[in-house]
């Protein structure tokens, strides 16, 4: 019985231990392949991972994830003007794009802009009625942002 257990038990724990990334979650089954540039995104190489994402657009890829992904990684290499061009490009693609929603509310909130950050808060709290990661994840980065007075 022990031995039926541990192979159980060792993928629990690892789900458990494994980071949770709202930036991991496809959107659609029709996704480009983003493992690469999603390992890169995990290890924190933006660089890395927006070459591998700059290539895809290059070879005339185009997808609200991979989009988002850029913008994702531009804003965690400190490139915030370039990540709201991706994220918009995103939603442009597709404007219900949780992700997107969530990243570009959290751009909004990392340059000082909290009406923007609460319009997409709105946003996700109407596609998501009964909540998700998202939404809570934008929620709570509102909450933490300090109060300029």
């Amino acid at each position: 019985m022990l031995r039926r257990l541990t192979p159980a038990v060792i993928a629990i724990t690892l789900a458990l231990a494994a980071p949770a990334f709202a930036v991991d979650t496809s959107t659609s089954k029709n996704a480009p392949d983003l493992a690469a540039p999603r390992a890169k995104i995990v290890k924190k190489d933006w660089s890395g991972a927006i070459a591998d994402l700059n290539g895809m657009v290059d070879k005339g890829i185009q997808h609200a994830d991979l989009y988002n992904l850029l913008g994702y990684s531009y804003r965690k290499n400190g490139e915030l003007n370039t990540a709201s061009v991706w994220y918009r490009k995103a939603l442009e693609f597709d404007p219900n794009h949780k992700g997107a929603l969530e990243y570009l509310g959290e751009l909004y909130v990392q340059i000082g802009d909290m009406p923007k950050a609460k319009d997409n808060m709105a946003r996700l709290e109407k596609l998501c009625p009964s909540g998700c990661e998202e939404l809570e994840d934008l929620r709570k980065t509102i909450a933490a942002a300090p109060s300029r007075s």
